[in-house]
């Protein structure tokens, strides 16, 4: 018994009996009965006090998730629909049209660099506060 504590209990008059009836059975020991159901019990106690801690601020965080997510997905769309339309309505360049694919790349790379600039420094186009944008 090293290790162990030595406790005293009372319980109800019915559950007694049942409790005599299962440690009764071949192989059952009273103390390990009682210590395997005092630990689930304490397990599933300690797991409600953690729902109850931290169940509303997860939900809270949970819904933010999804907003944000909502968000990205409504601009990811938006995205697509307008270079899909900026490919419809443009008709391609002639291989032949040298300046043309010029002023492209320096387009393409003069827009990389400002989507850079502005994740880079935090800054917003399309700020909903009023505070970025141009």
């Amino acid at each position: 018994m090293a290790g162990k504590i030595r406790h005293q209990l009372h319980l109800s008059e019915a559950l007694s009996e049942r409790f005599e009836k299962l440690a009764a059975k071949p192989g059952a020991n009273k103390s390990a009965m009682l210590e395997e159901a005092l630990e689930q019990w304490l397990t599933r106690k300690g797991h409600h006090d953690l729902d109850d801690r931290f169940g509303l601020r997860l939900d809270r965080i949970t819904a933010a998730l999804s907003r944000i997510e909502r968000a990205d997905h409504i601009l990811l769309e938006s995205f697509a629909l307008f270079i899909r339309y900026e490919l419809a309505i443009h008709p391609p360049l002639a291989e032949t049209d040298q300046a043309g694919r010029a002023k492209g790349r320096e387009r393409f790379n003069l827009f990389i660099e400002q989507v850079g600039q502005a994740v880079a420094s935090g800054r917003r186009t399309l700020d909903t506060r009023g505070e970025g944008g141009r």
